[in-house]
């Protein structure tokens, strides 16, 4: 249980994007698809969305893609989460 407590805190020390990319790993490795994205009729036309929101994952890639780092769109887009953006890079 130590080296899980460990582990905590050198999470909660790291920065919003760091965050996001461990969770990215962490759902990599346990074989999830696409958790936290859902696709819905009437909803982003049927587009692959953040759970919880309205915002297609084809509108934040471009941004991704552009550079724009992941604090910057968690400012733009205050709904999202960091694990929001962790599960539309994944």
């Amino acid at each position: 249980m130590s080296r899980l407590l460990d582990i905590q805190k050198q999470i909660e020390a790291l920065e919003p994007a760091e965050k996001a990319q461990v969770l990215q790993s962490v759902v990599q490795d346990l074989g999830q698809s696409s958790p936290g994205i859902e696709s819905r009729a009437g909803v982003g036309g049927g587009a692959a969305c953040i759970v919880r929101t309205r915002i297609p994952v084809w509108v934040l890639e471009p941004f991704r893609r552009l550079g724009i780092s992941e604090a910057g769109l968690l400012r733009s887009y205050p709904t999202l989460r960091v694990e929001d953006l962790a599960n539309a890079w994944a």
